[in-house]
């Protein structure tokens, strides 16, 4: 094989597919890029950590087809660092290695086995629906940051995808917090899907669709994976087992306070006093005659507070909430105002945009100490 490719084009692709590659696998194959160029067809780069796949067209031209596995991290680091903004690659096949040259510069990379490689899936036959890009990625990002981190409960490592109709709706929880998210298409679609798909592929596929736009891209949902299709690129991931929670049956039916809040002033108020809430201490809301009290306090550290007029009555209410995850349901709201749906102190919150809960956020409260 061999490749004459621009550095600047390889760079770029390269810190696309980097980041699927695996760096905690036995297997050496599945911490490197595979570089396909075969006779017939495009070069592309694929990478795979064995839960999501990736691969994209590799801009070079072909003098030799053939396919490699190279070191995902130091190609990278490699290509970043050469001289010319254009090198050569070729397969040493004597001395199993690449030759890759670029101005001055010679490095010498020993491959590692293709053979190891996995297979990556494509869309199957008939399953494909269109779904316009932008509204897929906006609502991924509204709705991708409370899926859970923790595998031992992989099922809320995901998020419940459906769309039918001019629907297009996203759950996501961790246990501590809840965002649900719908939005509404300007075309009827082609065909449903339903699937609960890991949060790392769909905020992977959010930044492939920032760096290359297109208007719609693809999805095809099987038995255990689902293939997203986004121009020449093409993004696998295994779809998670096990059933998501019944999330509707977390909204609270009836609430005892509701207020309607600027949410660029509360949004600015929490994230400050925020910075005094550190090593787990909680965020205090404090709810009196027309005034809403923002608080933080960590011993050996400092306090803050800071309030501002809200429309409440009633008695005192105080409630409190992980500083972190009040800023995350916040900053997802897009509306300049924002419902907050309260019923007591030891019940979940809710943040809700005015239009018909569009975005609705539910976060645990922290009992707190008095």
């Amino acid at each position: 094989m061999k490749l004459l490719l621009s550095t600047s084009d390889l760079l770029a692709q390269l810190q696309t597919t980097s980041r699927i590659a695996s760096s905690r696998s036995a297997v050496q194959a599945l911490a490197g890029v595979m570089i396909s160029a075969p006779p017939d067809a495009r070069p592309e780069l694929l990478a795979t950590d064995m839960e999501i796949g990736l691969r994209i067209p590799l801009t070079a031209q072909a003098e030799r087809p053939g396919t490699i596995v190279l070191p995902a991290r130091l190609l990278l680091d490699v290509v970043r660092s050469l001289p010319s903004p254009e090198l050569t690659l070729e397969l040493r096949s004597a001395e199993q290695d690449v030759e890759l040259i670029s101005g001055s510069a010679t490095f010498h990379l020993r491959l590692l086995r293709a053979e190891d490689f996995p297979k990556l899936p494509r869309p199957e036959d008939g399953s494909r629906i269109s779904l316009p890009t932008e509204a897929l990625t906006h609502t991924i990002s509204r709705v991708a940051r409370s899926a859970s981190r923790d595998e031992t409960r992989p099922v809320l490592t995901g998020v419940l995808m459906s769309a039918s109709g001019t629907e297009l709706r996203m759950v996501a929880t961790d246990s501590y917090r809840l965002s649900v998210k719908h939005t509404t298409l300007d075309q009827a679609l082609e065909g449903s899907l339903e699937a609960n798909v890991p949060a790392r592929a769909l905020q992977e596929l959010a930044r492939i669709a920032q760096q290359a736009p297109a208007d719609s891209l693809a999805v095809s949902v099987g038995q255990n994976q689902v293939v997203f299709e986004l121009g020449d690129a093409m993004l696998s991931s295994r779809l998670i087992d096990g059933q998501f929670p019944n999330y509707r049956q977390l909204l609270p039916e009836s609430v005892d306070h509701e207020l309607r809040l600027s949410t660029a002033e509360v949004t600015e108020v929490v994230r400050r006093v925020s910075l005094l809430a550190q090593k787990n201490e909680p965020l205090r809301l404090t709810f009196s005659e027309g005034t809403l009290t923002v608080s933080a306090r960590t011993p050996d550290i400092g306090e803050a507070r800071e309030a501002i007029p809200v429309p409440f009555h009633g008695e005192q209410f105080e409630i409190g909430f992980n500083p972190e995850f009040l800023r995350d349901g916040l900053e997802s709201v897009e509306s300049e105002e924002f419902i907050l749906k309260l019923i007591s102190p030891l019940r979940p919150g809710l943040i809700e945009t005015p239009d018909s809960g569009e975005f609705v956020y539910l976060i645990m409260p922290i009992r707190l100490n008095v």
